[in-house]
């Protein structure tokens, strides 16, 4: 088989790649699994100096890289830069502080000595997306290797060119050469690998069937697992919103790489006092923003990553006004080349709509009425998801409260969009996964919490 990327701005080919044979898939193992074994005795210090050079590399190669991710799946240029510079971040982030997060700490006990100590596990596999292929990846790897692991990257097939150049970025920066490698292979062989002796934990970060997929395999093989899983992340509107900011954000939220992002705002749940002020804020917003080449700087939506990903939106929201959802702005694909779908706000979504409990993987906003703010944090808690919600109220403790203890998500901001930050935890509840990324937690996931008793 081969693995194609596909330009989804112009629907030209941009390269094809030889999947990986059973030969080359074992010999990538075996490196990995010794490049772990002398890596875990390499002192904290080295690693350190090593991830600092990663974030040189990455600020040094930036045009190329975001041109890379324009290329390959279509993210404006402007966003790609700051993705790559947002990875630079995660490495200085975890040559910082790695060596606090796995110190060793002392528990008083009836033994001489006793402490809890954080040791790596070894090969560790992330199955990992496209649609931020740089820190998708770079946010697992981090930490996982200054925690003293390998990694072996099986990222998404249309993004392999990618992949291909996180590799280098980690042999480029000084790296043992086999500590991050890329398993150039499809879905369907990954099973194989997670029980693969060799590999000692995985990470996902994708669809929930996807997700399903990887845990079953995982606990067959009694391995560890971490699942980053898709969202439709609700937005609570307050009768007491300051209406002007809070649709500014929304609108950036939804629209964020170009409407495919998990933790993208998806469904405005909105107050009915303030839903007729709310709507037309929110279209007069998402009319200023601008669709085109994603080459353009002043591009604020690009193409969807592939054609089949916008025909498959395009779909729900078909169903969505078959339901009864009513179409306030765009509706459908955008005429022309490229896998463009024009920004969309549906409102009258109720609870038998497909854009009320499934997510929506691009431009599309889902505005629902709610009768008051009890009705609104029910609304917004009435999902399988549970990855990241927002709420906007002037009363900030009182928007805190519901963020803190009403809202079922694994983050949740007050007047803020939803955003992944290294020093703070990231993950869902419920169908959006399990386990966290990132801060203290991220780190600690990949190791084992070893218990060292001397009498």
């Amino acid at each position: 088989m081969t693995l194609r990327s596909i330009n989804p701005a112009t629907n030209e080919l941009v390269a094809k790649y030889p999947e990986a044979t059973d030969g080359e898939v074992d010999r990538t193992l075996d490196a990995a699994e010794r490049a772990a074994a002398a890596w875990k005795r390499t002192q904290i210090p080295a690693r350190t100096e090593l991830m600092h050079s990663a974030a040189s590399t990455l600020r040094g190669q930036v045009e190329d890289m975001a041109r890379l991710m324009v290329v390959e799946m279509g993210k404006p240029i402007v966003q790609a830069r700051a993705e790559v510079e947002k990875c630079a971040w995660v490495c200085d982030y975890y040559a910082e502080h790695a060596a606090e997060f796995l110190a060793s700490e002392l528990v008083d006990t009836d033994a001489s000595r006793s402490y809890v100590a954080y040791r790596p596990l070894g090969a560790v596999l992330a199955v990992m997306p496209w649609n931020f292929p740089f820190w998708q990846v770079l946010r697992f790897a981090a930490p996982a290797m200054m925690a003293g692991n390998s990694g072996v990257l099986k990222h998404a097939s249309n993004v392999t060119g990618c992949a291909l150049a996180i590799e280098r970025l980690f042999r480029e920066s000084g790296f043992p050469p086999d500590l991050f490698r890329v398993l150039p292979i499809s879905s369907t062989r990954v099973g194989n690998v997670i029980r693969d002796p060799r590999i000692k934990a995985v990470t996902l970060t994708g669809s929930e069937p996807a997700g399903s997929a990887v845990a079953e395999a995982a606990g067959a093989a009694i391995k560890k697992s971490v699942l980053e899983l898709g969202g439709s992340d609700p937005y609570v509107i307050l009768e007491d919103a300051e209406l002007r900011s809070a649709v500014e954000t929304c609108v950036t939220s939804r629209l964020i790489n170009s409407g495919q992002s998990c933790i993208a705002a998806k469904r405005f749940v909105v107050v009915e006092a303030v839903l007729e002020e709310f709507q037309e804020r929110f279209v007069e917003t998402l009319r200023s923003k601008r669709v085109g080449d994603p080459m353009d700087e002043h591009t604020d939506v690009g193409p969807l990553a592939r054609v089949d990903l916008r025909d498959e939106l395009s779909d729900q929201v078909e169903r969505s006004i078959v339901s009864g959802a009513r179409v306030l702005e765009g509706g459908r694909p955008r005429e022309g080349p490229g896998a463009y779908y024009e920004p969309t706000v549906l409102v009258d979504v109720g609870p038998d709509t497909p854009a009320y409990s499934e997510e929506l993987f691009g431009p599309v906003a889902a505005i629902i009425r709610a009768r008051d703010e009890t009705d609104a944090i029910r609304i917004a808690n009435d999902s399988s998801f549970g990855l990241g919600a927002a709420v906007f109220t002037q009363d900030r403790a009182r928007g805190e409260q519901i963020a803190r203890d009403e809202l079922e998500a694994g983050a949740c901001f007050v007047n803020a969009f939803v955003k992944s930050d290294p020093r703070l935890p990231f993950g869902g509840v419920k169908m959006s996964g399990y386990g966290r990324e990132l801060a203290i937690f991220g780190i600690r996931e990949f190791v084992n919490i070893k218990t060292v008793y001397v009498q």
